[in-house]
């Protein structure tokens, strides 16, 4: 969660697996959109020898759809490339890593950078070099120098940063998965225990982050930036996507990969594979295009967890258990996007084709005073309108699912007060939780916690 673990195949390859998609205008550049995409879940910043990188055999992809065919009409592409300096020695690096060309650094990785608009390819940068992992203050020290100079101009106004990140999505794990309890209200639950605080469960684990910036009028369909939040040529659809090649062959002497590249893994709405979809057919969604969505909408019109929720709080939600319509505040916030009429001011409506994207809306610019609960907390610039890093997708998502969102299409329904409230359950308020952090700047999520500083849980805790 929000994608970390949220399909049987993809868990077993996370090298390929997509955990998290943001889309957003830049807040210091707001010319630009931000795109991030990461990768490998729940790394542990001790992971040594071997410690995490991307695939050299791995087609990593960030698309854009803007026209609302559930499509990409531009892409950004990412190949990977990882050499080894010493091939007498175990180590990752032999010495301090002071620079990124340091020859201590022993398995350094670099990228290719290729543009597609249609059949157009054009290549845009070789050989991007790639931070090391944070190891330690003997290994890596001076880190946040070492990853800055990991971000590179690619020309055309667009930069880009391929590393290792602290990861920025946060989220009660533990309980979640036990049975949806949420700690503080677990007195309220069907197998009741007494109140606690909610546990980050991701507060010391990092991420692979491959993060880009972009000119909007290099997004949208023509070319302009556009400033009118009701034009429809003013909202893009973004997604993440994974591919590895058909056929993978070993031998005495090397392993490599042919035949044509298949997707295995992508990413939009944070929680939409995780939570939406059966786990019978999260794989076959994993290899779809989001324009083949329309086969899952039957889960968001009727969600599993909104028809749980009653049954495992009881009492707690007699509204959401009476709601027996179809959940279209749910199919328009994930698959198509809000129209015009339904939140003052606001727009992010790509049509008629239900596609699983982050729809941002281009024409709203960033929140002097961002909200972390997005629109539901009066912020159009945050989530379900793209999303930020530190956007509290899992209080917002659960809070539509729990009826709040509902009275946006039926002004007679009166949701159950526990969906505005008992959902808090890590920070609450509007800040995130103290164990995450970011940055203000390009590529916003934190540099990553070290394996020397990355402390275990303590079992008696």
């Amino acid at each position: 969660m929000s994608s970390h673990r949220e399909a049987p195949e993809i868990s077993k390859d996370p090298v390929a697996d997509n955990t998290d998609t943001y889309a957003f205008i830049s807040p210091d550049k707001p010319d630009t959109v931000t795109i991030i995409s990461n990768y490998i879940p729940l790394e542990d910043p001790a992971g040594g020898p071997n410690f995490f990188e991307f695939g050299d055999d791995v087609l990593y992809r960030i698309n854009i759809d803007n026209n609302g065919d559930g499509k990409a009409d531009v892409a950004y592409e990412f190949r990977f490339d990882t050499k080894i300096r010493n091939r007498e020695t175990f180590l990752y690096n032999t010495g301090p890593i002071t620079s990124l060309s340091d020859p201590n650094f022993n398995r350094p990785q670099t990228y290719t950078v290729t543009e597609v608009r249609g059949h157009r390819r054009r290549q845009l940068k070789r050989d991007v070099p790639t931070p090391p992992c944070n190891i330690g203050p003997r290994s890596t020290p001076n880190y946040a120098n070492l990853a800055n100079a990991a971000i590179t101009s690619i020309g055309g106004g667009i930069s880009v940063f391929a590393g290792q990140r602290l990861d920025g999505f946060y989220v009660d794990l533990g309980s979640v998965f036990d049975l949806a309890v949420l700690r503080p209200f677990q007195n309220l639950h069907l197998i009741p225990t007494p109140p606690t605080a909610g546990v980050n469960a991701l507060r010391s684990f990092n991420v692979h982050t491959i993060a880009i910036q972009v000119p909007i009028g290099a997004l949208t369909r023509n070319g302009k930036s556009p400033s009118d939040v009701f034009d429809p040529k003013s909202v893009i659809g973004v997604w993440a996507s994974a591919y590895r090649q058909q056929g993978r062959f070993h031998d005495d002497k090397r392993s490599y990969s042919t035949g044509a590249f298949t997707q295995v893994s992508r990413l939009g709405n944070p929680l939409f594979n995780e939570v939406i979809v059966p786990m019978s057919r999260k794989d076959r969604w994993n290899r779809l295009e989001p324009s083949q969505d329309y086969q899952f909408s039957k889960y968001v019109a009727q969600p599993e967890l909104a028809r749980l929720l009653p049954v495992l709080y009881p009492g707690v939600f007699p509204n959401l258990a009476a709601l027996k319509a179809d959940r279209a505040d749910l199919l328009a916030i994930l698959l198509t996007g809000i129209p015009t009429g339904v939140i003052p001011g606001f727009q992010n409506f790509t049509g008629p084709t239900q596609a699983d994207v982050l729809r941002l809306n281009v024409a709203v610019p960033p929140a002097a005073t961002p909200n972390i609960n997005g629109i539901l907390g009066g912020d159009l610039a945050g989530f379900p309108n793209g999303r930020r890093v530190f956007d509290n997708v899992v209080t917002i998502e659960l809070r539509a699912i729990a009826g709040q969102t509902y009275p946006l299409i039926d002004k007679t329904f009166v949701p159950d007060g526990a969906a505005g409230a008992i959902f808090d359950v890590i920070g609450g308020g509007n800040t995130p939780p103290p164990s995450v952090s970011y940055l203000p700047s390009f590529p916003y999520l934190d540099h990553p916690v070290s394996g020397y500083n990355s402390v275990p849980l303590d079992r008696s805790a």
